[in-house]
């Protein structure tokens, strides 16, 4: 019973994680930080200072982190109380299923015999969760449902860079609610909100450097410098 809890926990724990990796996601964090800044709320390691502002600044994230606090910090408890009691002699490997083991190991290595058995079972798990073909439908399900049922809101804005006092290096997608759609970088005034775009993605052609007379159109995603806040209130679509 301790061994099917352990496994469950297990893998509770693994959705959990990718669950808060699509949240911060859809919230604009670029997909290898989200899975990494997951995996920190949910074990309560590595959460750095400098990147952890991006998960501090931003409400919809705020909420998403601290559900994975809460979910790892029981989760984790559950895992190594059932990974304890999973040891004991009697809990997976015991002579009663397996007497052929007594003739070959005394009783006294059962316990290793279950962690054995239980390292196996973890691999498993995580080969399954991180296999790439496997992995990528169970997201996809993941995000499409979260999506469905609103649970975050999808954003248009990524964060690639963040430095200190708030500023960083940010993707914005151009949608039909910006504000600046249409419009020449001059026309914008970025400059006047210490915005500075670094280059416009257009479909497969990207413009370095642009110049002010440069117009940003429908479908285009602009890299800019700037105050992160500042970005998301200038550049991204009004909130319903």
């Amino acid at each position: 019973m301790n061994s099917f809890l352990f496994v469950f926990a297990l893998v509770v724990s693994f959705i959990a994680v990718r669950i808060g990796a699509i949240g911060f996601q859809l919230t604009g964090v670029e997909w290898s930080l989200a899975k990494f800044q997951a995996l920190s709320c949910f074990t309560g390691t590595g959460f750095t200072t400098k990147e952890s502002e991006l998960i501090a600044s931003h409400p919809q994230r705020r909420r998403i982190a601290s559900w994975l606090m809460v979910f790892g910090n029981a989760g984790l408890v559950t895992l190594i109380a059932t990974f304890a009691n999973s040891l004991r002699p009697s809990a997976i490997v015991t002579q009663v299923t397996l007497p052929f083991l007594d003739m070959v190991f005394p009783p006294s290595l059962l316990p290793l015999m279950n962690l054995l058995v239980l390292v196996v079972i973890v691999y498993v798990v995580y080969r399954i969760f991180t296999q790439t073909t496997i992995a990528r439908k169970m997201t996809n399900a993941l995000r499409a449902r979260i999506i469905k049922r609103r649970m975050v809101k999808p954003v248009t804005f990524e964060e690639l860079v963040v430095a200190t006092g708030g500023y960083g290096v940010s993707s914005i997608e151009i949608c039909d609610d910006s504000p600046v759609l249409g419009k020449t970088i001059i026309e914008t005034d970025l400059r006047g909100r210490d915005i500075t775009v670094l280059a416009i993605e257009r479909g497969e052609k990207t413009i370095p450097n642009p110049s002010a007379a440069d117009r940003i159109y429908k479908g285009d995603r602009l890299i800019c410098f700037g105050k992160l806040q500042m970005m998301r209130d200038e550049l991204c679509a009004a909130p319903e």
